[in-house]
């Protein structure tokens, strides 16, 4: 049988212009993903509480489980749970985390950031550079072992750290830490996400672990909405349900904005 030219070119049309709308389509998708990274001195586990909230309101949580031997090996890590998310993101760091998801939120499934008491340099910028200028933390003592990895001093651990969380809570933080080699701090970003991603703050009003000029300075920095909540630098564990707010917050105005 003779195809009708006519017929073929019209198909070819149709196929062409569903091809095109793909994207459109994927780009209109509201955003129900949701990657944690957590921060130096702790691991993953700290999220349990938030992973709990944003699970009961039908999100889909991935946590990141970072090693915290270079900036590269953290990103790497995070990279390959946005490469398994199935639609856009809030990509959430705490602290070092923070650094994290600024270099690794150029992904692009990443839809939004949200920093959580956490660290924002620019690129071209050093971690280091962002406490320059700002007062000290007496409370947040970190001792470094002879091959150049910090651990949150233990004499000081529930006072500069986790204050508000019970002695027994914070005495397993402090004897479960994971170490992060120190060299991290010096290490250029090459991207920062904030400059094309939307961006919200949550920012811990009682955090020992950074003076709160440089946190607030940080996030209005980038633009940031900031939400702050009485807590710790443990407000990740401390404040679950508030983080988990300001999270669904950005998911809500990020679906919204693709309609």
């Amino acid at each position: 049988m003779e195809l009708n030219p006519f017929t073929l070119s019209l198909a070819s049309a149709t196929a062409l212009a569903f091809t095109m709308l793909m994207p459109i389509a994927a780009q209109a998708a509201p955003v129900k993903n949701v990657v944690l990274v957590h921060g130096a001195f702790a691991d993953g586990s700290g999220w349990r509480g938030v992973y709990d909230e944003l699970s009961k309101r039908g999100y889909k949580v991935t946590i990141v489980q970072n090693p915290l031997t270079s900036l590269e090996d953290d990103v790497a890590a995070t990279t390959r749970a946005l490469d398994r998310q199935g639609g856009p993101a809030i990509l959430v760091g705490h602290s070092w985390g923070g650094t994290v998801i600024t270099e690794a939120g150029v992904h692009s499934n990443v839809a939004g950031l949200v920093y959580v008491s956490a660290l924002s340099p620019d690129a071209g910028e050093t971690t280091a550079q962002q406490y320059e200028g700002f007062a000290p933390t007496p409370e947040f003592i970190i001792d470094t072992t002879e091959d150049g990895f910090g651990f949150v001093s233990p004499d000081r651990f529930k006072a500069g750290f986790a204050h508000d969380v019970s002695d027994d809570v914070a005495a397993f933080m402090r004897d479960s830490q994971v170490p992060i080699n120190m060299a991290v701090f010096g290490t250029k970003l090459k991207n920062a996400a904030w400059r094309s991603k939307p961006s919200w703050a949550v920012i811990a009003t009682e955090d020992k672990a950074f003076d709160q000029a440089m946190l607030l300075h940080m996030a209005e920095r980038i633009g940031a909405k900031v939400n702050k909540v009485p807590g710790s630098h443990a407000l990740f564990i401390t404040r679950s349900k508030e983080i988990a707010d300001t999270i669904e917050e950005a998911a809500q105005a990020l679906s919204k904005a693709k309609q």
